[in-house]
């Protein structure tokens, strides 16, 4: 749509949301109209040779440009919100009368520079509203209840330039992240807290001191990778740290789930090991941290599972058998915590618990798993077709002969109202994989914290910024203990 004396634009184009490619040079634009944000994604936009004044700063969030041309317009400025377009390769400037500072960022440091600016000198937006709470229908609040907060905090060497380059550097430095995180935590006061991608330099150093003082003791540990690490590299390593309030809970025990271990296969002396378990299985070095819990005043217990599951959708596969291999050992695990005497108050005031399934269970974390996976429908309905298309069709041997099954009736907090649009929020990807699962046996849910403010989200084009230290949001749920 080149030298074809364009004046306007049909509204009928922002409809076109597939466009990769658009080319206006050479019209009569004197502007661009807003909705050219929806066109997200664009990777070359050519509007040279118009009588374009200024842009729009919707044009911010077309994160996927990598080329757009601007040149021999009437434009003085570029906003500040174009910080955000962190793939830009090429912006074409000559023939404007550009203003500086912007005039001489271009000159000497190019695009590139330019962007850097842009994003590290845009003034901070309007903080959203505070995240609503959701009390559910007819949830009960009499007798005990607890709140549990979950949160991937996105671990420090993680967070770099190179993989959230539309972050202003400043709002991606750790010790203002790490700030934002503690306060995050700590705001909602949860009873229970399970934070993933915690290393553990942070963790002794940061937050298990930060929450002592406010009356949590930790559990945790690092990824399985620590063992191949000398002492320095070993404190960078991320894993999974639980807190509890420690004037409600006593903590019974607590148990690392290794799933490169294998612990499921090596309790099975006729299991036989496939190339797929070596190959894809036992490479990737994920965990659970388990704590086992007691309330102080009545003696109930509670089973807290803390999950990172890993990340890759290339390894569907993986993701299931991690899940499949955490409810074996929780299941075990439980039965064992069902044998132990109470410990804080008398044996004939206590709950009795005739099996570990008969104990309530928590199992949270980030599942890198949206809601249509296979991890999402074994813990939700307790089984796993053997030919579920998430096993790939690879062979893993008699552990999946006849599907995986466990034996907790479990439910995602947030699937009676809904599971939240999101818990991971990056130009790439937008999708909830993170849960707070609950057996329906012994726990009912009275609320869950609400999603983000929509309007708020409308200008940003991801996760981590000014606002939300992490690439991932904070879920807080509350439940009660059924009699």
């Amino acid at each position: 749509m080149t030298n074809i004396g364009i004046r306007h634009f049909s509204p009928a184009l922002f409809a076109y949301t597939f466009l990769t490619q658009l080319h206006l040079a050479n019209n009569q634009l004197q502007e661009l109209p807003s909705a050219i944000g929806l066109l997200r994604l664009l990777v070359h936009l050519d509007v040279s040779g118009n009588a374009l004044t200024q842009l729009p700063v919707e044009m911010a969030m077309l994160t996927g440009l990598k080329t757009l041309l601007l040149f021999d317009n009437k434009i003085t400025s570029v906003p500040a919100e174009f910080g955000s377009l962190y793939q830009l390769e090429f912006i074409g400037l000559e023939g404007n009368p550009l203003a500086e500072p912007l005039k001489q960022y271009l000159l000497t440091d190019g695009t590139v520079g330019l962007i850097h600016f842009l994003r590290d000198s845009c003034p901070v937006p309007m903080p959203p509203p505070e995240r609503e709470w959701a009390e559910l229908p007819d949830g009960k609040s009499e007798g005990e209840s607890f709140t549990v907060f979950c949160y991937n905090i996105l671990a420090e060497r993680y967070a770099t330039a190179s993989m959230y380059g539309y972050t202003p550097s400043w709002a991606l430095a750790w010790d203002y992240r790490r700030e934002l995180i503690l306060h995050e935590i700590t705001s909602y006061g949860a009873d229970i807290i399970c934070l993933q991608e915690v290393d553990k330099d942070n963790y002794d150093n940061y937050f298990s001191p930060q929450l002592k003082e406010k009356g949590y003791e930790g559990v945790y540990w690092p990824k399985s990778r620590v063992r191949t690490m000398n002492e320095k590299e070993s404190r960078l390593v991320d894993g999974c740290a639980s807190f509890f309030k420690t004037d409600m809970f006593e903590l019974v025990n607590k148990q690392l789930i290794e799933f490169n271990q294998a612990p499921s296969f090596r309790r099975d002396p006729n299991f036989k090991y496939t190339k797929e378990i070596y190959n894809r299985f036992m490479t990737k070095d994920n965990i659970t941290v388990v704590a086992m819990l007691e309330r102080k005043s009545t003696g109930s217990r509670l089973m807290l599972a803390n999950a990172h599951i890993h990340w890759d959708p290339k390894f569907r596969d993986v993701k299931v058998l991690q899940v499949a291999m955490m409810m074996d050992e929780l299941h075990n695990q439980a039965n064992g915590f069902a044998k132990n005497p109470p410990r804080c108050v008398p044996k004939d005031k206590a709950p009795k618990y005739n099996t570990g399934t008969d104990i309530p269970l928590i199992v949270c974390g980030d599942f890198n798993s949206i809601p249509n996976s296979g991890v999402y429908d074994f813990m939700s309905r307790g089984f796993i077709e053997q030919d579920h298309e998430d096993f790939m069709q690879l062979d893993y041997g008699n552990y999946i002969k006849d599907g995986r099954k466990h034996n907790f009736s479990l439910k995602s907090a947030y699937a009676r109202l809904g599971e939240l649009p999101f818990t991971n929020h990056t130009p790439g990807f937008q999708g909830v994989i993170d849960y707070i699962w609950h057996t329906t046996s012994s726990l009912e849910v009275i609320g869950v914290l609400k999603d983000v403010d929509k309007s708020y989200l409308d200008g940003v084009v991801g996760f981590p910024n000014a606002h939300f230290p992490s690439d991932h949001l904070c879920i807080l749920a509350e439940f009660r203990v059924k009699p």
